[in-house]
């Protein structure tokens, strides 16, 4: 997880471009008397140079990036800053552009089979740079089957008579202004059927698809976010070592940002923007940040030059209980990193990365940031870490020894075998120091999660309520009343619902917040104890959905955990459905 990235040295045959990349590697991350000059001579230097291969450009596109977040100076900040932002133009780099595919750096081009809300925000903005990769397009029957259905029914005598090939059929159907990967994102999202529909068979048919580098084009390359009402980010140059020490994250928890910014939709889309690139220059995507809502967007901003992009999910798209959050995290403004919390129970689940180029940079310090915005935005006193993110399916966190960093940060496991695999591991590195535990270890480790406490423990938190089952007491109800004909059982459904908690008033409720009620409306009636409450405690329910549907998803987790019936009655119900 925090391992350092391996510096470079020259062969006995470098170049003197070689030799300067190398010796600024070196000292990239030391700060002190002097260092600073010898880093801006060097990126001068190099900002000139020709360097003899693509790892090597690869390098000092890294090296520099990480000097944009971490500047001994202004001057250093700037002196990165200018070259990155010509590295496109650089000749190196364009000699060596097709060994660099996928590395997100300006100048180069992204191959990967898009997911359909990642497809349709790059169609939406570069229609003319996304190609289909035909030589890895193996699978078309499903995408020929469709092909007619792409089409008006005017067409329907030459599709039926000429063989044009599905290659051939989608360039003579595309439009002047799009691309043949272009034309095909649209006509799925175009079909007559409903959103999730779409996307399940735009997901289906998988085509892989080339992003192709163009100005203003997604890339990694010389990013710094603009904090709203400000030109330029504010700069903290680094003045001291990067930080080693382990946080009290008890402690820290409790540190709160030093502010909070609402931002506007207009911005909030710019950041969405922003989060998006960050994902697909990486081959990543996340539902998070897809389907990211403008309206429920912050920046949340702590010392030393540290924010976090917050942004909500929109409201058609939130999960039915767990309230889920994206954040980019900023230093100085450029993206290094990501979190993603899932927050209910006045707990949070936390997924925590740090992007390669800053690995090994303070990354125990900037998490002990995210805990307490984690803390503070939803009220979370117990956390926890997913198996993923510990290793389990995930041989990066193996390497990196994931596990044992949440450890020595104050995590701990509650499944009693791994509990005692933990006591055996840490007597033998009492014995012996250098003792590392092995992949097979760190995998049985991983698999279940760990928890940090703020108080005393409890065990109504995410990770150890089997939430999911609620959807299964859901199942057991529809199914007895509905079998197959489900759809047909949403206004049935919501207007008992409505009677049974005494709602007035639903159509002043804004659309967001009606459909937020149709949802939860089978899990209201799967839940006998509601018919019990006093009538406080069921209008207390109905303002808990109406926030489900609200602008901002962090209100409904407020609402959810002050509603102490409703907690009750939900675990309750989850505990009566385990299978």
């Amino acid at each position: 997880m925090t391992a350092s990235r391996r510096r470079s040295r020259p062969s006995p045959r470098a170049t003197p471009a070689s030799r300067a990349l190398a010796t600024l590697e070196s000292i990239a991350r030391e700060f002190g008397s002097g260092l600073g000059g010898r880093k801006r001579a060097l990126l001068a230097r190099l900002e000139r140079a020709t360097l003899p291969s693509a790892a090597a450009v690869e390098r000092l596109h890294e090296v520099a990036s990480f000097l944009l977040a971490y500047p001994d100076d202004a001057r250093v900040h700037r002196a990165a800053l200018r070259l990155l932002a010509a590295f496109s133009s650089r000749r190196d780099l364009q000699r060596v552009a097709p060994m660099l595919v996928n590395s997100g750096i300006a100048g180069t081009a992204i191959e990967y089979p898009f997911f359909s809300k990642m497809a349709r925000w790059l169609a939406s903005r570069w229609p003319r740079r996304m190609a289909i990769d035909w030589d890895q397009l193996d699978e078309t029957a499903l995408l020929e089957a469709l092909l007619p259905l792409f089409a008006h029914p005017a067409e329907a005598p030459g599709l039926d008579e000429y063989d044009l090939g599905l290659r051939g059929w989608i360039e003579r159907m595309r439009g002047r202004d799009e691309s043949d990967a272009c034309f095909l994102v649209r006509a799925v999202a175009s079909l007559p059927a409903a959103w999730p529909l779409r996307d399940v068979l735009h997901d289906c048919i998988d085509v892989p698809m080339t992003l192709q580098w163009g100005p203003w084009g997604p890339s990694r390359t010389a990013v710094i976010v603009h904090p709203p009402g400000t030109a330029r980010p504010p700069l903290h140059p680094q003045k001291r070592a990067l930080s080693r020490e382990r946080p009290d994250l008890r402690v820290e928890a409790h540190r709160p940002p030093v502010r909070i910014r609402t931002l506007t939709p207009a911005e909030g889309e710019s950041c969405a923007d922003l989060a998006r690139a960050a994902m697909v220059t990486r081959k990543r995507d996340l539902d998070a940040f897809a389907n990211a809502d403008p309206r429920d967007a912050r920046l949340v901003e702590y010392e030393d030059g540290l924010s976090f992009v917050c942004l909500g999910v929109r409201p058609e798209e939130r999960l039915l209980l767990e309230s889920v959050y994206g954040f980019i995290t900023l230093k100085n403004g450029t993206p290094i990193g990501y979190v993603l919390t899932s927050a209910l129970y006045q707990s949070c689940e936390v997924a925590y990365n740090v992007f390669d180029t800053f690995r090994g940079a303070e990354a125990a310090s900037v998490y002990a940031r995210a805990i307490a915005m984690s803390r503070h935005l939803f009220g979370a006193d117990v956390f926890t870490i997913y198996p993923y993110q510990l290793g389990e399916g995930n041989d990066e966190a193996i390497e990196s020894g994931a596990w044992w960093f949440y450890h020595k940060l104050g995590f701990r496991p509650r499944n009693r075998a791994i509990k005692r695999l933990q006591a055996r591991e840490l007597a033998r590195m009492q014995r012996d120091p250098a003792h590392r535990s092995s992949p097979a270890t760190l995998r049985r480790l991983a698999a279940d999660n760990v928890y940090l406490c703020l108080g005393a423990e409890r065990h109504d938190v995410i990770g150890q309520l089997p939430l999911a089952s609620v959807g299964l007491a859901v199942t057991g109800l529809l199914a007895s009343r509905y079998g197959s004909a489900r759809i047909d059982a949403t206004a049935g459904l919501a207007h008992e619902a409505s009677r049974l908690l005494g709602v007035h008033g639903a159509n002043r409720w804004s659309a967001a917040e009606r459909d937020a009620f149709d949802r939860w409306a089978p899990l209201v009636l799967a839940l006998p104890e509601v018919r019990r409450w006093r009538a406080a405690d069921r209008q207390a329910l109905v303002e808990v959905i109406r926030a489900k549907g609200g602008q901002r998803e962090s209100d409904f987790v407020r609402r959810f955990d002050a509603h102490g019936r409703l907690r009750q009655a939900l675990a309750a119900l989850a505990h009566r459905a385990t299978p």
